[in-house]
């Protein structure tokens, strides 16, 4: 008796004896496993600028009939493989801001830097899980007698696991400010930079400056990274860094210490406010960060006793580690969602269909339409970029994406023996849609399980 063989199985067999098995594998595998590859239709051509010569002519039949290149998406849900690729890339952006490197002089490692995290305001009581030297302590403790206006216990004596799907749900649905929560996620981008110039003023006021003079003799540069928390809003984590006036390869001045830095940030969080719209619909809306800030030293430079300082290299894998995550890390989902009818089937806790059905509601009414609440519903309302840095914090993620590409066209040059050959490659490519046949599927998928990589 014989059984059949899975659809992909069978195909992969049967493609195995195609003449162009070869290259069409070598098609898959250089993509170090990507989910959804994009497929390009074309040719090009290698051209010696010295003579002119045509010296290599090649186009997508030579992949069978597809070229395909990584889809380069940069959440983890999407594509590991590609997340994998963008997460290395960030490590290596943060890291270089702290302690050199990549261009970047090593000289920096000396500036005053901090990390620091600005958490979001409480939009209603939820349920938490609180540690302290290593015992789990009760998540409300609150007399057993006290209640909500609507008649829900205000306590709750339970001492909750890690994995306790209650995480994150608040106490009481109706008494928690679902619009206020989503108003401040559109808007925590308008706060962050509300902060970066707070936060140039404040350091110019300590150290005697006007805010011309400061930026006569310092420069304030930023790396940061949005971090969606269990009860659905984000914190910001950032590394801060004081140089001198053109950036990381100038020295800063001498008043410019870790110990005034991480004064100005704790300072500067409290006092930042932005008001949102829509007042006569949900009433005055003064948004701000939360109360709970943490700012550390990144080295020992400048530390004030008792204050704990953050490697470089775990505040750069920190920073990555995040750059890759969503909303969909929290129970949301990882697309657009189109129509009110969808909201129905979604398969998310309470908690995070109550904001996405207020980013909905408030999206369809005139007073929040330059928001984009319902484009970014998903996200629970929060439209901003995961990961951003100031202009000169340290290299950017082209320049190392276009160092990447240069090293493997050398790579393919020394492989065709044009080496010796100064070249130009001129040609003419087309979308021609993406994703992956069962076969391919299957061979991609045995790429990531080894842990395969780009360019291999």
């Amino acid at each position: 008796m014989t059984t059949a063989l899975p659809q992909g199985v069978a195909a992969l067999v049967g493609k195995a004896s195609d003449p162009e098995f070869t290259a069409w594998r070598r098609n898959i595998i250089r993509l170090g496993g990507c989910t959804n590859p994009i497929h390009l239709v074309g040719a090009a051509t290698v051209y010696d600028t010295t003579t002119g010569a045509a010296l290599l002519s090649y186009g997508s039949d030579v992949y069978g009939g597809r070229l395909l290149t990584a889809c380069g998406n940069r959440r983890a849900t999407v594509c590991p493989a590609c997340s994998a690729v963008y997460r290395a890339d960030t490590y290596q952006l943060v890291r270089a801001g702290l302690v050199g490197g990549k261009e970047v002089p090593e000289a920096v490692g000396g500036h005053p830097q901090v990390f620091a995290t600005l958490t979001a305001p409480g939009f209603g009581p939820v349920h938490t899980r609180r540690e302290r030297d290593g015992h789990v302590r009760v998540c409300r403790p609150r007399r057993i007698e006290e209640r909500c206006p609507h008649g829900n216990p205000a306590a709750c004596r339970d001492r909750h696991p890690a994995d306790d799907p209650r995480l994150g749900e608040p106490g009481c649905p109706r008494c928690y400010d679902y619009a206020g929560a989503v108003l401040w996620h559109a808007l925590a981008g308008g706060l962050w930079h509300r902060f970066g110039l707070e936060l140039r003023r404040e350091v110019a006021r300590r150290a005697g400056l006007t805010r011309s003079e400061f930026g006569e003799v310092a420069r304030l540069s930023y790396a940061k990274v949005a971090e969606y928390q269990r009860r659905g809003l984000i914190h910001f984590h950032a590394v801060i860094r004081l140089d001198g006036p053109d950036g990381p390869g100038s020295a800063p001045p001498g008043w410019a210490t870790v110990p005034l830095l991480m004064a100005a940030v704790r300072a500067v969080v409290g006092r930042v406010r932005l008001s949102a719209p829509g007042a006569g619909v949900v009433g005055p809306r003064v948004l701000r960060f939360g109360t709970q800030v943490d700012v550390r030293p990144v080295t020992s430079y400048g530390r004030s006793p008792g204050e704990r300082p953050a490697s470089a290299g775990a505040v750069a894998g920190y920073i990555a580690k995040y750059a890759t995550k969503g909303a969909e890390s929290v129970g949301a989902v990882d697309g657009r969602i189109h129509h009110a009818r969808d909201m129905v089937t979604l398969p998310v806790r309470s908690h995070v269909l109550r904001m996405i059905s207020t980013c909905w509601w408030l999206g369809g009414l005139p007073e929040f339409e330059p928001l984009g609440l319902r484009r970014w519903a998903h996200m629970l309302g929060y439209g901003g970029h995961f990961s951003t840095k100031s202009r000169r914090y340290s290299t950017t993620l082209t320049a190392l994406r276009q160092a990447r590409a240069d090293h493997r066209a050398e790579q393919q040059r020394t492989a065709l023996g044009l080496a010796d050959h100064p070249t130009v490659t001129i040609g003419e490519w087309r979308y021609a849609g993406r994703g992956y046949s069962p076969e391919a599927a299957l061979l991609a998928a045995s790429v990531r399980e080894g842990g395969g990589l780009h360019g291999t």
